[in-house]
């Protein structure tokens, strides 16, 4: 099997700053209040949940904080009503941009996204803009070492797996949205992830060979990751072409 989803270029920014690591415990708390208002505190009866679960352990998020952050949201589910709203856009030189936000007030937000859009040589676009070259899709990374290839694939495969790529120093799974709980359910089980999630995948991936666009791209991504409500951004930048 192969795929090639280029995981830099889509994961979450795992910064080694407190600051940094302080605001993604942050962003994954609001994931954790809209899964528990959404289906319950019950992780085992609630699979969005336990996704969100699994993502907060891949980034390290201690045990003890996860559980303060499920009965918080469990004893605040009437007061603050949060909605998921995508952003598409083009940054410099064309680059597609995908933004998922989480917010209780989107005309912050849209406001916010558009400023750093404008300010870093890019745009905000309509709906569908650029989301016609991404596919949404489970993906699940695992470190490389110490790990047996054939076996992690076998285990993929049988799990419900739709992709499998061996790549530097991890290993890429890939599934359909809705078969994503079952296959990292059934892998965590017996492997620690890098990380596990729903992300957006480019179909294909366009180089910038100005360095002033490579420096204004960088920029964007970060102000855009460094927003309060946004949970992530996605984008078809090939960073092994700068």
């Amino acid at each position: 099997m192969s795929g090639h989803s280029k995981w830099a270029n889509i994961k979450h920014r795992k910064e080694k700053s407190d600051a940094k690591k302080g605001k993604v415990f942050t962003k994954i708390g609001r994931e954790i209040a809209v899964a528990v208002k959404e289906g319950g505190p019950d992780p085992v009866t609630n699979s969005k949940l336990a996704d969100v679960i699994s993502n907060a352990k891949s980034n390290n998020m201690p045990n003890d904080t996860i559980e303060r952050s499920i009965k918080k949201a469990a004893g605040e589910m009437n007061d603050t009503n949060y909605e998921n709203i995508i952003y598409e856009g083009y940054g410099p030189g064309g680059i597609a941009v995908i933004v998922e936000a989480m917010t209780d007030n989107r005309n912050r937000t849209a406001a916010d996204v558009r400023h750093y859009f404008d300010k870093y040589g890019g745009n905000l676009g309509t709906t569908g803009c650029v989301s016609y070259m991404f596919s949404r899709k489970g993906l699940v990374i695992i470190e490389s070492e110490g790990v047996d290839e054939e076996e992690l694939m076998l285990a993929a495969i049988e799990a419900g797996a739709e992709d499998f790529k061996a790549e530097d120093e991890i290993y890429e799974i890939l599934t359909d949205p809705n078969d994503f709980s079952s296959v990292r359910k059934t892998l965590e089980a017996k492997y620690k992830f890098l990380s596990a999630q729903i992300a957006q995948l480019p179909s294909t991936y366009i180089k910038l060979e100005d360095s002033e666009m490579i420096t204004l791209m960088e920029k964007l991504i970060d102000a855009l990751d460094d927003l309060d409500d946004v949970q992530a951004v996605y984008h078809n930048w090939d960073q092994d072409g700068e």
